[in-house]
């Protein structure tokens, strides 16, 4: 039956209108949705925020803000971060807060300063941490930290403790493995351990991989009671039957992994609405944060804002950014969603949520470009129309006049996207209004007053990096451990103070793993550390090095360095090593199976030298001490890579008075 029109020409008018346009209620008195558990950012995986830490004031401080400050611009409601574990998790490598058994410092890394810039913008901040590798020693010597589940487990409850007694971080939860397979027994002594030293509310996120793991809840009482939430990585919105079955909260605990264009803008829209609408998923975690490590490394620019240049301070406040706050700047944690969400008649969908005290928020995607662009997950081309919605607010929302609008429109073809654009209020009256939704828009509509768009001064302009670049490594950042714009690929790279070597090499930096970690991704079986620009092609790359390990120590300079992250084992370049034993080798690759010159070079254990790499055209030289050791080496690929130090194995070695100049 029609619904009956009052005697008003006013309501005469939306009933009328009611019949040319499509009609959604938002109501609370029918029941509300599942909890809202926010948005949030993910640092490492690995080594994503590696160069955010070197840039100099103000710049860093703004990027922080444009990340956590409340209502500013993205807001984020959570930052989860890596646990690091000493390999390649990605982009690079993280440090453990235990490089062996019985080594504990609770400062290594920047994770531990990442979280408190980000409680100091947001207070109530949810912090997770997850390990994506681990440390050999606690394995025992085999390839998983399944093997030895309480070390595992006092290891990752060591790294909570430590987060609150030396930084007053409150870790909320904890995952298991990154997007590895889960182990059950693992799961509940990690939940044991937990509540034996009182962190009985720091919950289990599992698996961070696929569904699989709501199966096994299901048939195991005690798996079930010892997680928390399922956490699942790129489900593209959806969501399976088992998952709902256990009734537990759920989230895309990691998403979006996508280029931070405007293209990557409206796929990250899509995620935020769909994830809850198809999926039930009550918090989205974006992969990355930022995008602060060198753009040709793994899923370059992935992260939620640009941020790879220290060296010129030049930074870029991308789209995602903006879409977040469409959410983020207008519903809190706590929210809860409405039941009347869904999709529109002629494409696009609405979620909405309330705080249960009359505030309400909803937010409007009518998403249509090709996302299959975004890398994780695929998402098709939608059939969009321009249309006409007409809305009734029912139940709490009945007295609102007017609702606060925030705009979005992406113009994918001109680049002339408007991001986050205050418009004035949409009026409400009698609970009725009627919106004209375009294509490619997104839409906040809230009786939420506090949002703003926080901006600065244009950041200083993009440079390449430095075409001489010099560091002795005395002087450092007590906050880290790590040099300036060095990345590392495979090992650990630290600041260290040589007591016992009165001479000129104090200060040095240092690789410090000597064994094997328990990897995510594939590490080199040569420790690495890449610096500069990818461009490079014609430079001479020298450095002062000390081998510690007579047998098969060694260590080596290189240039030209093609691959790094995920690939680093396949890494290119040239590659010159010297060794305890006395002899040198020149390589093409990594690897050493591509030997371009080997020799005798009278290299021992314990004595510095200094190496120096000169590779020109198709031609390269090195020179021990000042001397030319080999020349005219034929390097036809590759044309261009990064700079880099680094030992033969997982082995104790120094360096000093690192200095790059490109021709």
């Amino acid at each position: 039956m029609a619904p009956r029109c009052l005697p008003s020409l006013l309501v005469f008018y939306l009933c009328f209108c009611r019949n040319r346009a499509d009609f959604y209620v938002f109501d609370d008195k029918i029941g509300l949705g599942r909890r809202f558990d926010g948005i949030g950012g993910l640092s490492g995986g690995g080594a994503t925020t590696r160069l955010l830490v070197n840039y100099a004031e103000p710049y860093r401080s703004q990027i922080l803000d444009y990340l956590f400050k409340v209502d500013f611009g993205a807001s984020l409601h959570i930052l989860k971060v890596e646990i690091g574990g000493d390999a390649q998790t990605t982009d690079g490598t993280e440090a453990s807060h235990m490089h062996y058994e019985g080594d504990e410092n609770y400062f290594r890394g920047y994770e531990w300063w990442l979280m408190k810039e980000a409680k100091k913008r947001n207070p109530d901040i949810t912090f997770i941490g997850l390990p994506w590798a681990f440390p050999g020693w606690i394995g025992g010597g085999e390839s998983t930290p399944y093997h030895y589940p309480s070390i595992t487990a006092s290891y990752v409850v060591s790294w909570i403790i430590g987060a609150k007694q030396f930084h007053d971080l409150d870790i909320s939860y904890v995952g298991i493995w990154n997007e590895k397979d889960f182990d059950a027994k693992y799961i509940k002594i990690l939940r044991e351990t937990l509540d034996r030293v009182g962190l009985t509310d720091v919950g289990i996120i599992a698996a961070d991989g696929n569904w699989d793991i709501s199966t096994a809840m299901m048939l195991d009482p005690s798996l079930y009671g010892a997680v928390e939430i399922i956490g699942v990585h790129y489900p593209g919105t959806k969501t399976v039957q088992e998952a709902l079955w256990t009734q537990k909260t759920l989230w895309s605990s990691e998403d979006y992994s996508t280029f931070n264009d405007d293209v990557g803008g409206g796929c990250w829209a899509r995620i935020l609405n769909q994830n809850y609408i198809n999926g039930r998923m009550t918090s989205t975690i974006s992969w990355n944060l930022v995008a602060s490590y060198y753009q040709d490394l793994s899923f370059g620019r992935d992260g939620l804002m640009t941020a790879e240049q220290p060296w010129s301070g030049n930074y870029v406040v991308e789209s995602p950014i903006w879409i977040t706050a469409h959410t983020t700047q207008f519903a809190q944690p706590g929210w809860r969603y409405l039941q009347t969400v869904g999709n529109f008649t002629h494409g696009g969908s609405y979620v909405a949520l309330t705080d249960g005290k009359g505030n309400l928020t909803v937010i409007i995607e009518t998403m249509s470009h090709d996302h299959s662009v975004c890398i994780r997950p695929v998402l098709p081309a939608y059939n969009i129309s321009a249309q006409n919605a007409t809305f009734r607010l029912k139940g709490s929302f009945a007295e609102i006049t007017e609702l606060q609008m925030w705009y979005s429109k992406f113009d994918y073809a001109n680049s002339k996207s408007t991001l986050f654009k205050k418009l004035p209020p949409i009026k409400v009256t009698e609970g009725f209004f009627t919106l004209s939704i375009g294509v490619d828009e997104v839409y906040t509509l809230t009786s939420v007053t506090t949002g703003q768009k926080g901006t600065y001064p244009d950041p200083p302009s993009s440079t390449p990096f430095p075409k001489s670049y010099y560091d002795d490594f005395d002087v450092r950042n007590p906050s880290f451990d790590e040099a300036p714009y060095f990345a590392d690929q495979t090992g650990v790279f630290e600041y260290f103070q040589n007591l016992t070597d009165p001479g000129p090499h104090v200060f040095t930096l240092r690789q410090i793993i000597t064994q094997q970690p328990i990897a995510w991704a594939t590490d080199s079986d040569h420790t690495i550390s890449i610096i500069g620009d990818y461009s490079w092609a014609n430079l001479t790359v020298s450095c002062d090095v000390l081998i510690e390990t007579a047998n098969p120590g060694g260590a080596f300079v290189a240039a030209r360095v093609s691959r790094g992250g995920e690939s680093v084992r396949k890494a290119m370049g040239v590659f010159f090593f010297v060794m305890a034993n006395g002899t040198y080798k020149v390589t093409n690759d990594i690897g050493g199976k591509r030997v371009l010159a080997e020799g005798l070079s009278g290299t021992k254990a314990g004595v510095w030298y200094t190496l120096s790499l000169t590779v020109k055209g198709q031609f390269a030289f090195g020179m021990l001490n000042g001397r030319v050791l080999w020349k005219d080496a034929v390097v036809l690929n590759p044309k261009n890579g990064w700079a880099a130090i680094g030992t033969h194995s997982f082995e104790f070695g120094q360096f000093d008075n690192f200095k790059a100049v490109v021709e």
